[in-house]
């Protein structure tokens, strides 16, 4: 019973990384005012760039800067549509995603159609600190102990995240007051996209050593939602990510139970889903949206 559970922990926090360091992106960008989801396709176009990079460069290294390099840009192509142009949130947010999935795709078939699409690396190991539950990677560490710690400095403590919260609360005082809210808002969606791009380039580079159609299956629609279960509060999200990873990690462990040998595989893996969805109806009633929240602003 022991191992199961440690071993049940151990999984927590790997299944747990890339929608930690997603949502901590996703709370800056959010906290400016703007929603992005383009998350889910920064995330894909990010898992495949680097591995792609990786896998031609032979260096792991050099795929994570280009995973980041790819969130950067399209972090810039939302920022440009939604701050400059003052598109609607929604669409260039999901066209986004629809755009950054179908070029990744289309590239991959392209450049690895000789393997089945599917290109492959000798991942990131584990670093092992005794005991299963810290045979764990770099990112998790660095999501947990310094990603977090940072963010919530960033958004709480600077005054780099004083102008961000003043732009999503009220442009219109945050300019009178000097700040420069077009450059603020495209500061803290690049920023967000870096987190994004980290998630993404864990999973290939990391997690996985592998890109397959898919592979993100839903990762960062769950991180949005961790972000407005966690009310934009870096503590929350981490309890949120921790609840829907358990979950998740837990729907393996039933499988191996005899008693449910006969629930429906497609049942279990719906486990972690229901879990986001009961919690986002406990806890997102009357939640304290950013004022400016989905609203462009444009300088009179």
């Amino acid at each position: 019973m022991i191992d199961v559970i440690v071993d049940l922990i151990a999984a927590t926090l790997r299944i747990g990384t890339p929608l930690l360091l997603a949502a901590l992106g996703e709370i800056i960008t959010e906290r400016s005012g703007v929603l992005n989801l383009g998350i889910e396709g920064i995330m894909y176009s990010s898992a495949f760039s680097g591995i792609a990079a990786a896998s031609y460069a032979g260096s792991l290294w050099v795929g994570l800067m280009v995973a980041v390099g790819t969130g950067l840009i399209a972090g810039l192509i939302l920022a440009f549509l939604t701050v400059t142009l003052g598109v609607n949130q929604h669409v260039a947010g999901l066209g986004l995603t629809l755009f950054l999935i179908s070029v990744s795709n289309t590239v991959n078939r392209i450049l690895f159609t000789s393997d089945g699409g599917q290109v492959r690396v000798d991942p990131w190991k584990s670093i092992g600190f005794g005991g299963p539950i810290f045979d764990q990677y770099l990112f998790t560490y660095g999501a947990l102990f310094v990603g977090a710690p940072l963010v919530w400095w960033i958004v709480w403590r600077s005054g780099f995240g004083l102008r961000v919260r003043a732009v999503g609360e009220n442009p219109e005082a945050a300019d009178v007051a000097g700040i420069r809210v077009a450059r603020t808002r495209f500061q803290a969606i690049l920023l967000g996209t870096v987190f994004m791009s980290l998630a993404g380039a864990f999973i290939t580079l990391a997690y996985v050593g592998q890109f397959t159609i898919n592979i993100i299956n839903g990762r960062g629609w769950v991180a949005l939602a961790l972000v407005i279960f966690g009310r934009w509060n870096v503590g929350r999200c981490i309890v949120g990510a921790a609840i829907f990873s358990s979950v998740n990690a837990g729907q393996f462990q039933l499988r191996l139970v005899p008693a449910f040998a006969g629930v429906p595989f497609e049942l279990l893996l719906a486990l972690p889903f229901l879990a986001v969805i009961v919690g986002l109806a406990v806890s997102g009633r009357n939640v304290p949206y950013p004022g400016s929240y989905l609203k462009p602003y444009r300088r009179l």
